[in-house]
């Protein structure tokens, strides 16, 4: 049997039984089969978890059969999906209904249950994580039990599991706020370091969604801004030509082979960071709102993210510029910083707080270990928390005392999961056992 590996190569595993059921009655016989046996079973999506979060030890479960759209309640403006549909999937079925997630990230390849499980996010907005977007869910327990969640029914099993990291059970619906389609208008634009730092709270206060990148080893920066438009007979997309050359050809295509390039002479990485900073340019155009969140990711990459109060993060960002202009690394990709309001979920990375989440790369074929510890200990100092599908290296001591709810969170795994049926490597360190 083939091993499991996620996009980034970064974990692999060798699962003893893969299963793709079409029913839900077929998962309960597979963890009540687990439980038994006193194995362990993971549900995987697409593998864009840098981390080992659903890397499954004995039984590999995939969502492949758990896609699509079941129910839309346009009363309450919400869509009922199941779990393992594709975020590009749900994206494109909203749309033919004339509807939108009200924020995402950037990467639209992961299934629904795995980016909310990880709190992924985009920026700005009302919320920003699609965790934050989630009305309900079904979630089955480590006892076979099939359990509906809201705020209503199940509150604190809600509470904590909109962002619950593989660990409370096997998520087969969920139930998600959407609002009416609507465009963006994206405006990107070179800046300096300093300038980008200095007007970063205008750029956030001024516009729906601020996304800004530096490039290390230079004084450049690109502020990327989108703004919320309703009038869709307006929209003035990217052409066809301008797509491929911009999305295609220079950031993936030209992209890859300089950080290849990179890779293989990293003398040569603040040249080439220099030479991509001064060969950005401005552009302006709209588009139906996924269509500008979104973007193709070819080039692979290792990452870590971490957030921040969202009152430190400028001074965080410059302590991790000191840091890497003190230091021996040479690194090919730019920083990327967003900012996201406060949430209410236990394990949200922006838990209590609006947070500031930066966020840094390598190549996947780069050594990551010295850079990437480095930065965390800058972070650490600031009471960052790491994003749960990103690599990092903090443990279970650590993390309990970034979340004032962890102690939540435990109760509810060990009422829904006591035989760790869900339990991996991974999972045992940053929760504890």
């Amino acid at each position: 049997m083939a091993p499991w590996t996620n996009w980034a190569g970064t974990e692999t595993a060798a699962p003893e039984r893969v299963v793709a059921p079409h029913h839900v009655r077929e998962i309960v016989d597979e963890i009540e089969r687990s439980r038994a046996r006193g194995r362990t079973l993971k549900m995987t999506g697409t593998g864009h978890s840098f981390t080992g979060i659903s890397a499954p030890v004995d039984t590999m479960v995939r969502p492949d059969h758990f896609t699509g759209i079941v129910a839309v309640d346009r009363d309450a403006m919400t869509v009922t999906v199941r779990a393992g549909t594709p975020l590009h999937v749900l994206n494109q079925q909203l749309t033919g209904l004339g509807l939108s997630l009200h924020n995402m990230g950037d990467i639209a390849e992961q299934t629904l249950a795995g980016a909310t499980s990880t709190g992924t996010h985009g920026t700005g907005g009302t919320v920003a994580s699609l965790s934050a977007q989630i009305e309900g869910f079904t979630i089955i327990s480590g006892q076979g039990e099939e359990i509906t969640a809201s705020r209503v029914d199940s509150s604190d099993v809600f509470a904590v599991g909109r962002v619950g990291l593989g660990a409370l059970g096997i998520l087969t619906e969920l139930t998600v706020k959407v609002e009416p389609l609507f465009a963006l208008e994206a405006h990107e634009q070179p800046m300096t370091w300093d300038t980008a730092l200095a007007t970063y709270d205008e750029l956030t206060a001024d516009h729906d969604h601020v996304d800004v990148y530096w490039f290390p080893h230079t004084e450049h920066a690109l502020a990327k801004v989108n703004d919320r438009r309703t009038d869709l007979d307006d929209i003035r997309p990217l052409s066809r030509w301008r797509h491929w050359l911009d999305d295609e050809l220079l950031s993936n295509t030209l992209f890859g082979m300089i950080t290849s390039l990179g890779t293989s002479a990293p003398a040569a990485v603040p040249v080439l960071n220099r030479l991509s900073g001064r060969a950005l340019s401005e552009r302006t155009f709209s588009d139906v709102a996924h269509r500008v969140f979104t973007s193709s990711r070819r080039v692979r990459f290792k990452e870590m993210e971490y957030a921040v109060p969202r009152e430190v993060g400028v001074e965080a960002l410059r302590e991790v510029r000191r840091v890497i202009d003190a230091s021996t690394w040479r690194i090919g990709f730019p920083i990327e910083v967003r900012t996201t309001p406060a949430d209410d979920i236990a394990l949200s990375t922006a838990s209590g707080r609006e947070s500031m989440y930066l966020a840094f790369h390598v190549p996947v074929g780069a050594d990551h270990t010295d850079y990437f510890t480095g930065v965390e200990d800058v972070l650490r100092h600031f009471e960052g928390r790491p994003h749960w599908g990103k690599m990092h290296t903090r443990g279970a001591d650590e993390l309990s005392s970034l979340y004032p709810r962890f102690g939540e969170f435990l109760a509810v795994r060990d009422a829904l999961d006591p035989d760790r049926v869900f339990t991996n490597p991974y999972l045992r360190s940053v929760l504890g056992d």
